[in-house]
């Protein structure tokens, strides 16, 4: 980090000490403490959604979902401190935790053999930019490159439709008519390519799989959906 940066960020950390988005103590966005606690997802899961599944065999849902996307993977559940932190991130402008959040993705990835060539976050309306001044997608998956090495390609993907937030949608059907065609990939940069779909929670897998479908179409060779969390 160069000097002028490093300064900045103590300077910050004076006025506006950092507190553990879990118990509220100084120091970390997540302390010691409530990382020990975390709502880990753990297996086996269902290797298409990636939710719990005894056996690690296809769930009753995926069973009959054609999806697009290749799968869903995340570490931890969508409750707790996690839900906190990505509350902060997303609607109270702590951008500052997109870097322990994607450490913890990273962490993740090391352990998962899934295949990656391409960072891709879930792009949000150009409208919903507007009003937020970022997408928590894009901060996660720039984080993300930065401990892999794996580029992001965020000019490719975009979204077209306009839609409410899949957490006001009341089912699975609902959430799938409510991202229908709303993706569209503008130029081929994603052709032949293993890409990694990055997001901050997924609930029914929607979302990602309509980017998915997109992506594919624009010739993508395989898409995965790695989110921070998972509603269970």
């Amino acid at each position: 980090m160069r000097f002028d940066a490093k300064l900045a960020e103590l300077a910050l950390d004076f006025l506006f000490p950092r507190r553990c988005v879990g118990c509220g103590r100084t120091g970390d966005f997540i302390c010691q403490t409530c990382q020990e606690s975390l709502p880990w997802l753990k297996g086996p899961v269902c290797p298409k959604c990636g939710r719990p599944q005894p056996g690690g065999i296809l769930c009753s849902t995926c069973v009959s979902w054609q999806a697009a996307i290749d799968g869903i993977r995340s570490p931890l559940r969508f409750e707790g401190v996690i839900r906190e932190a990505v509350h902060q991130l997303k609607y109270r402008n702590i951008r500052a935790l997109a870097a322990p959040l994607a450490a913890l993705l990273g962490d993740y990835l090391v352990a998962e053999n899934i295949p990656a060539e391409a960072l891709v976050p879930v792009p949000i309306h150009r409208k919903r930019l507007r009003e937020r001044g970022y997408n928590q997608a894009s901060l996660l998956a720039k984080e993300l490159a930065k401990l892999t090495g794996l580029p992001v390609i965020d000019d490719c993907l975009v979204r077209q439709k306009y839609a409410s937030p899949q957490a006001r949608t009341l089912n699975v059907v609902e959430r799938q008519r409510n991202v229908a065609g709303a993706f569209e990939c503008v130029n081929r940069r994603l052709d032949g390519k293993q890409v990694l779909l990055i997001d901050d929670v997924s609930t029914s897998g929607a979302t990602l799989d309509a980017a998915a479908s997109a992506m594919k179409n624009a010739g993508a060779k395989s898409v995965w959906g790695l989110v921070l969390a998972r509603e269970i």
